[in-house]
């Protein structure tokens, strides 16, 4: 069991790393050569210009002001300086609301933290039950509930904190929600037009022998959205096409490259060897091979488009189906369209640049079976993980450790490596064990065929979770304190199942700081020094950069990663919740982790990360439901552990507490979470209205004509959309139906600019 003296051990060496960290990043990021590293938001804004270009040789790599070293921690007031409206700006909703759950954990756990330290340690420390018994303590369990003698009148301290909380957490939680929709629904009525906006996702058209998906969508629309249906774009199978357009892409780069060096020198053309790798094989001149090698690409990718055109298999049962205005787009993506619920169904498009391409030709009747496998697969990935759990979690008991090897008993007692082991090895282990988690987590969730990045990240999200509660939190629990009574656990009725993890919650205190230690507070400096994306930018600069935009392109930005980094902070909202009455002693070393976090996160989303969507801060009843879920289990926990301290009086109130916060969590998903799944047909007319009053001749049909085109229809300048874009502009007088049923359609197409229904026509 790790004292305090292995904690301050622990924390010596995680603050000496952070510390190291944030040193090496201040010097770092004012260093010319690594500026696009550390600012690439402001390049890709074109709002920043690489020192590299100007000064004296010298300069141009390495800073020569001395003086900006002095000011080496003038990032952390930098960051702070951005007022929020403007950082929505700059950033999007997504990544300011981001933020606020930062926020959120230092709202909830200060006044907790103060609380508990005033009321609940004096009230723990002033017992002597742990000195009058034969259990090994250390001074930490003396600040624990475990220091309360058997059925003590003091758990009534507990149990009136634990209510205390709870109404804190509660109250925080309902004005965050409160406050969150009101900056969603502002930034959706303030937002300039896009595309998604107007548009709707529509899956499972049903086959029909007579008509081409794309004839039957439009017929469809026009019959039963007349006055707002605008036009469609249907969707393709094009995976082979993507792939040619990437080689093309590849061979473009290297023709520039070599261009670029014949410029610079033109007594001599360059040359390149046919083999691998340019390795061996006959040597040519590098411009004539790489121009005929594109020339051949695109006359492949031409054909394979004509392919993809003219053969009906390419083109899947889904398409994107634009409106005239936003209030005809809401009607349709939130109604059901015909009498069969299983055919037409419609959700709000993701904007062009949030969807997710490659599960777009999947048909909509495979989901289902791909999501009942995926359920499977991630059930026994997150079962058979406690294996590993298990092992590392032994590292944390000498004990285990001498018993298994009993030749390291020696230098295992010596006191610097004990206090080495017990406080620092099981969480850096466990952090080591989890690296390649989230990767296999996210192609999880590619498999199950989203459309969309973010919902690709926030299922990602949702199962990280899960896993993070069951293997590190619940598996740390079990196997770190009790791996001997594991097979009694799981042959236990259910309600001794809190009685079984609530004794064990105040043992695993400690190892719980050492993780929050080293994955928050050296994560988070970690974070910040971006030593990955440093070396990989410098790699690449060396060895495969050729041009400038291979330049911008090896930057790397990254973005926020909601599926690791929102579901790493929900751990600790969990932690916090579940000790706060347990063991407060826990609760600064969470605010020290929300306080440094939200400090560089801010500076990582103003200069660093260039987030892949906007979704408008969709994510925050995923966040709240999780932190209720965390208070719901803590509750339980302490439960729990009050019944086996034969607290028989206090206990019993404990069980209305899950049932208010439960309460209070349907009241809230009533009350605001329609505001993050619904657009108000309201807040569409009104914004249809203004805009139509500001700009009575914007063509809209001009405006969505490119949105939803497939990426490898889009070639450099959109020379392989030039037919597309032709067909769109086009406004054909009728499209005649070859169904005998649907002859009476009761409008011309010309509300139509669909490629595909004129294809299908002129054949």
């Amino acid at each position: 069991m790790a004292s305090l003296g292995d904690i301050g051990l622990s924390a010596a060496i995680n603050i000496l790393t952070a510390f190291a960290f944030l040193v090496a990043f201040a010097i770092l990021r004012i260093q010319p050569i690594n500026d696009r590293v550390y600012f690439p938001k402001w390049y890709l804004k074109g709002l920043r210009s690489s020192p590299l270009h100007a000064g004296a040789f010298v300069s141009k790599f390495v800073n020569l002001d001395f003086k900006s070293y002095i000011r080496f921690l003038s990032w952390m007031p930098a960051a702070l300086q951005m007022p929020e409206p403007e950082l929505i700006d700059h950033a999007g909703l997504d990544s300011a609301v981001y933020l606020r759950i930062y926020l959120l954990g230092l709202k909830i756990f200060v006044p907790i933290a103060l609380l508990a330290f005033s009321v609940m340690v004096p009230v723990n420390w002033t017992n002597n039950t742990l000195e009058r018994s034969n259990v090994v303590y250390s001074s930490i369990d003396k600040l624990s509930i475990s220091n309360i003698p058997i059925g003590s009148n003091r758990f009534w301290t507990h149990l009136v904190m634990a209510y205390a909380f709870t109404f804190w957490t509660c109250y925080i939680l309902k004005r965050e929600y409160q406050i969150v929709a009101t900056m969603r629904l502002s930034f959706l009525a303030s937002e300039r037009r896009r595309p998604d906006q107007f548009t709707v996702l529509v899956r499972n058209v049903p086959p029909d022998p007579d008509e081409s998906v794309s004839e039957l969508v439009e017929h469809f629309f026009l019959v039963n959205h007349p006055d707002h249906y605008l036009t469609h774009q249907v969707i393709y199978d094009a995976k082979k096409l993507s792939s040619l357009v990437a080689k093309k892409k590849k061979k473009q780069n290297w023709l520039d490259y070599y261009e670029l060096k014949y410029s610079r020198n033109q007594s001599m053309r360059p040359s390149k060897k046919t083999g691998f790798l340019g390795l061996w094989g006959s040597r040519v001149d590098a411009i004539d091979f790489y121009t005929a090698e594109i020339e051949r690409l695109s006359k492949d990718i031409e054909l394979e488009r004509e392919k993809i055109m003219k053969n009906s298999k390419s083109i899947m049962p889904a398409a994107f189906v634009s409106f005239r205005t936003r209030w005809g787009a809401a009607v349709c993506a939130q109604t059901q369209q015909s009498r069969n619920p299983s055919t037409w169904l419609t959700e709000w498009a993701p904007e062009p640049r949030d969807v997710y391409w490659d599960n777009m030709a999947i048909p909509y009747v495979y989901l289902s079976i791909r999501r009942l496998i995926i359920a499977v697969a991630f059930f026994f990935l997150t079962f058979f993980f406690m294996i590993p759990i298990a092992f590392v979690q032994s590292l944390a008991n000498i004990e285990g450790i001498e018993k298994a090897a009993p030749f390291l008993k020696s230098f295992i007692e010596i006191k610097f490596i004990k206090s080495f082991i017990q406080g620092f090895l099981p969480g850096i282990a466990l952090k080591i064990f989890l690296i390649f988690l989230p990767t296999i987590l996210m192609m999880m969730s590619k498999f199950e065929g989203f459309a969309s990045v973010s919902a690709l990240e926030r299922r990602s999200a949702s199962r990280y979770y899960i896993f993070q509660f069951i293997n590190v939190f619940l598996g740390s629990i079990i196997t770190g304190t009790a791996f001997q009574q594991l097979d009694k656990f799981i042959h236990q009725s259910a309600n001794e199942i809190p009685k079984t993890i609530g004794v064990s919650i105040p043992m695993k205190a400690t190892f719980f700081i050492t993780y929050i230690m080293v994955d928050g507070w050296a994560g988070c400096a970690g974070e910040i020094l971006r030593l990955k994306p440093l070396i990989f930018y410098h790699l690449k600069n060396f060895l495969l950069v050729k041009t400038e935009k291979d330049r911008e392109e090896a930057m790397d930005p990254g973005t926020l990663g909601f599926n690791t980094g929102e579901p790493q902070i929900q751990l600790y909202f969990l932690l916090g919740l579940v000790y706060a009455v347990v063991t407060p002693f826990l609760l600064p070393y969470i605010i020290v982790f929300f306080g440094l976090a939200y400090l560089v996160y801010r500076h990582q989303i103003i200069n660093v990360y260039n987030q892949e969507y906007e979704s408008a801060a969709a994510f925050w009843p995923d966040v709240h439901g999780r932190i209720i879920f965390a208070l719901v289990v803590s509750q339980l926990l302490l439960m729990g552990l009050l019944s086996t301290k034969e607290a028989a009086n206090s206990t019993p109130l404990l069980i209305t507490l899950p049932v208010l916060t439960i309460w209070f969590h349907r009241y809230c998903k009533g009350r605001f979470e329609p505001a993050f799944i619904k657009h108000p047909l309201q807040e569409a007319m009104m914004k249809d209205t203004l805009e139509r009053a500001r700009e009575p001749n914007f063509n809209l049909k001009d405006f969505l004509q490119n949105a939803y085109i497939h990426p490898v229809f889009k070639g450099d300048e959109d020379s392989d959309s030039d037919v597309m874009s032709q067909e769109w502009e086009q406004e054909p007088v009728l499209v005649q139906t070859k169904r005998q049923s649907r002859k009476n359609t009761p409008l011309p197409s010309k509300h139509s600019g669909s490629f595909s229904s004129m294809h299908d026509t002129a054949g």
